[in-house]
């Protein structure tokens, strides 16, 4: 069934269990994220790039997303991920998005204000709640995220940010990297520690892939609802397909979509288990 996201997250907040938001890009990874999700009874959250829309229609995506919601128990909300201008938030919007998260990072917090409380003003109106982020995610090794600087999250100002804005869910940024660690990761959940004392709304987590275990479970302790995953699950699919090239068979691209699948489901069942608490 399909869910609004703030609703699925305020649950996890009372629960003090973490959502996973698993990037997607096709049908064969839709599948995999809601099959896994109805096998584990967890609710799951599809999220779809605005970085994604000049080879993905937006529509029928949805469309494909509501169809599939519509036939499992659990519940399933539909993500705009790291958009950045207005026309994509509108556009996934009246296509059914149940959250959007508008970008603003690159902005000072001043105008970040400014932007994110219109389009948190837009996405209200039509019951559609809204991410938003302070701070910026760096980019890691084989992600296909723009380029963020880590500056990292001020409690201060993502306080007077979720007052002044009325956002729903923060991304809160505490060292993690979009893509995987190229050294040692350096989180800093002492920091994650003094964000929560500041905010009361929900927590996200960007960089779920390659973030030790033993630091997402303390981050969901200290208030992290959803957990955004890509580049593992995208590993695991190109993996899949290299040693399928290797062996220089000759297969049937059907048989390649559906064992890719399968390939994708184990990352995902290691996430769901892991931020679920299973």
């Amino acid at each position: 069934m399909l869910v609004n996201t703030k609703e699925m997250l305020t649950q996890a907040q009372q629960g003090k269990y973490a959502v996973a938001a698993f990037n997607v890009y096709n049908l064969e990874t839709a599948q995999a994220a809601i099959q896994v999700s109805e096998r584990e009874s967890t609710p799951v959250i599809i999220a779809l790039g605005e970085r994604y829309f000049p080879t993905v229609y937006v529509e029928g995506f949805a469309a494909m997303i509501k169809a599939m919601a519509e036939k499992v128990k659990v519940p399933v909300a539909l993500h705009l991920d790291h958009a950045y201008e207005k026309e994509s938030i509108v556009r996934a919007i009246r296509a059914g998005f149940t959250s959007v998260m508008y970008d603003g990072s690159k902005y000072d917090l001043a105008q970040n204000i400014h932007f994110t409380k219109e389009i948190v003003e837009i996405a209200h109106m039509a019951g559609v709640s809204v991410e938003a982020e302070i701070g910026s995610v760096a980019r890691g090794a084989f992600s296909d995220e723009e380029e963020g600087d880590g500056t990292l999250t001020d409690p201060q100002a993502a306080k007077s940010f979720v007052a002044e804005t009325n956002v729903d869910f923060l991304a809160a940024a505490i060292g993690t990297v979009h893509g995987m660690y190229k050294g040692e990761p350096k989180i800093d959940l002492s920091l994650l520690e003094k964000i929560r004392e500041a905010v009361g709304i929900p927590l996200v987590l960007h960089g779920g892939s390659g973030t030790p275990d033993d630091v997402l479970k303390k981050a969901i302790e200290l208030g992290i609802c959803k957990v955004n995953v890509n580049t593992e699950i995208s590993m695991a699919a190109v993996s899949y397909l290299q040693t399928c090239i290797e062996k220089q068979q000759m297969a049937h691209l059907s048989t390649i979509m559906a064992e890719m699948q399968q390939a994708m489901e184990p990352v995902m069942t290691k996430f769901v288990r892991l931020l679920s608490k299973k």
